[in-house]
């Protein structure tokens, strides 16, 4: 994961001082890139242990459709989404909601007006297999006009599929990123997803390639992040994947194999 390392050399040095929403403080860089290649490994960070229960978790949560903590009992195995959900543990129309419910209004003959749901994630499974040359294999969290209802508007927010060559690939544009907590769990997440796409597809998963808006730097991570540098990389791990249907895919189907890490290093949430 020497990409990452150098992501976080490289705002280290770089980076701008800015102040933020959490009123922590952060330094930032607008406008990078890291290309992982999944054929040399799943990209896990080594250099610290990093959750991947927890990844696979939020990730099907997602996939469900789900915007409350409490749903799949989400809460129960992470707390990475309690500190914004309301007292019933409802977040708005999050991720999940966008993804798998996007709202589409249908104007019928007598002018009433009715709301179908659409699954973009199933929609971009069905143009890679009808139309894989398609340049509009999309799936967006953006929807502007549910923007104020999320209890936080969506950090990782647009992602593209490519098809090439027998190969899948998949570009996130995030346009906020923590560098320190959130970074790894959204490499290895859509990664995740990526290989479960490519499985689905009949396709070989190629490159995960993450593209930042604002990559930040709190002010308090900057001590672990320094320390994290003094670590040397290991042998990136192995993901395998039960062979089941897209949709029918659950938490124990995932098994990572041979991650070998260093020591977790705290880095507190900035709400």
């Amino acid at each position: 994961m020497k990409q990452y390392l150098d992501l976080v050399q490289f705002v280290l040095e770089n980076g701008e001082k800015k102040e933020d929403r959490t009123g922590t403080g952060t330094i930032s860089v607008f406008g990078y890139q890291n290309r992982y290649d999944l054929r040399e490994g799943f990209p896990l960070v080594t250099t610290k242990k990093v959750r991947y229960d927890a990844i696979v978790r939020e990730l099907l949560w997602f996939l469900h459709g789900s915007t409350n903590i409490h749903d799949d009992n989400l809460t129960d195995y992470t707390p990475i989404w309690n500190a914004w959900a309301d007292e019933s543990g409802d977040l708005g129309p999050i991720y999940g909601y966008q993804w798998i419910k996007w709202p589409r209004h249908e104007l019928k003959e007598d002018g009433t007006c009715d709301v179908a749901h659409v699954n973009q994630v199933q929609e971009a499974i069905d143009l890679i297999k009808k139309d894989p040359k398609s340049r509009r294999i999309i799936v967006s969290a953006w929807n502007v006009a549910d923007l104020p209802k999320m209890a936080l508007m969506p950090c990782h927010a647009f992602m593209q599929f490519n098809v090439a060559n027998g190969f899948l690939d998949l570009q996130l544009y995030q346009r906020s990123a923590d560098i320190a907590l959130g970074v790894p769990y959204n490499i290895a997440s859509y990664s995740t997803l990526l290989m479960m796409v490519a499985q689905e597809c009949d396709l070989i998963p190629r490159h995960f390639i993450h593209t930042f808006g604002d990559a930040h730097i709190y002010s308090n991570h900057i001590e672990g992040l320094k320390e994290q540098l003094t670590r040397t990389p290991k042998t990136l791990p192995k993901l395998e994947i039960a062979q089941k249907p897209f949709w029918n895919l659950e938490v124990e189907d995932f098994e990572l194999v041979g991650y070998e890490c260093n020591e977790p290093i705290k880095f507190p949430i900035a709400v």
